[in-house]
């Protein structure tokens, strides 16, 4: 599957709106915001092992996008998660070390976009499961988010 956005050196403008799974729009929704992505990446997701999702993380680094990357400490550990490929790649990660979940699942692109919504980061999410995920340039909501996010970077473990 190629599903690419042009590539422009200047901000990019997102379809906001609602997708859903099993199938392939909630995963085309976040491979575009990450091609989209030109400045900065905030992710916080309870796991990642959904390669085609890391590929294009990993190509948004090469372009030089700064990432910070937020995510369980316990499911980094499991069979296919790619968390650990993406810390080695040079990704800044931080985990989570209390006894509870970190199970957020959202993006903050370019500090303009948040993309959230149940849809886990992995292969059964397109395949099986009823998921969703939301796009929206809702300033307030986007505000919100990217508090989260700092709080959390601010409390989280760095990943070594």
């Amino acid at each position: 599957m190629a599903f690419k956005l042009p590539f422009f050196s200047s901000a990019v403008t997102l379809p906001c709106g609602a997708y859903f799974s099993p199938g392939d729009t909630c995963l085309h929704a976040i491979l575009q915001s990450l091609q989209a992505a030109r400045k900065s990446l905030k992710i916080c997701v309870f796991t990642i092992s959904d390669d085609r999702i890391t590929a294009e993380i990993l190509a948004a680094h090469r372009r030089g996008v700064n990432i910070q990357l937020l995510t369980d400490n316990e499911k980094l550990f499991d069979k296919g998660s790619d968390i650990k490929q993406l810390a080695h790649a040079g990704i800044p990660v931080k985990i989570d070390n209390t006894a509870n979940h970190m199970h957020h699942k959202f993006a903050i692109i370019d500090q303009k976009y948040v993309l959230t919504g149940s849809y886990n980061w992995t292969r059964s999410a397109a395949l099986y499961n009823h998921e969703n995920v939301l796009v929206t340039a809702d300033s307030k909501v986007v505000a919100g988010y990217c508090k989260e996010f700092n709080r959390l970077w601010q409390e989280m473990t760095v990943f070594r």
